[in-house]
């Protein structure tokens, strides 16, 4: 099943929240999704995309709806899969992954080869979960999650 911010979700069943930049960075998610929706067949697996496909720019309110929805979301969710990628730093989910790093639930990153600041993401990584494999690629990002979620 997938949710879209700002579709809330009730947080039953099993789940993946893509995590990683928006702003200026091309639709990641939705080749995420796609993969995810293909391979899953009997055993759905929630996705939860937080970027929407028409942001209301004009609304003030918007901005603070989205940082709720995204708090929230990546709370309910089973397991959270980032994405850094050119050509922002992004920011928030730089912040995203050093709170989640730290706890224990499953998680899974990958950084586009020309990331700036891949090497920080590899190094702490390397430093807080030793045991996670820093990807390059969307596929190999997509197919980290489809192996777990396999079980």
């Amino acid at each position: 099943m997938y949710i879209e911010a700002p579709n809330r979700w009730d947080g039953l069943g099993a789940s993946i929240f893509l995590a990683g930049g928006i702003t200026d960075c091309g639709d990641w998610q939705i080749h995420i999704a796609n993969r995810i929706a293909a391979a899953c067949g009997e055993t759905p697996l929630h996705v939860l995309n937080p970027r929407r496909a028409d942001f209301p720019m004009g609304d003030p309110s918007a901005a603070e709806e989205q940082i709720q929805w995204e708090f929230q979301h990546l709370r309910l969710a089973t397991a959270v899969a980032f994405w850094f990628c050119p050509p922002t730093l992004n920011p928030i989910s730089l912040f995203e992954y050093g709170k989640h790093i730290v706890g224990s639930k499953p998680i899974f990153v990958g950084c586009d080869p020309l990331y700036a600041r891949r090497d920080d993401v590899l190094i702490q990584t390397r430093l807080e979960r030793p045991d996670l494999e820093l990807v390059g690629t969307l596929d190999q990002l997509a197919e980290q999650v489809l192996a777990w979620h396999a079980g």
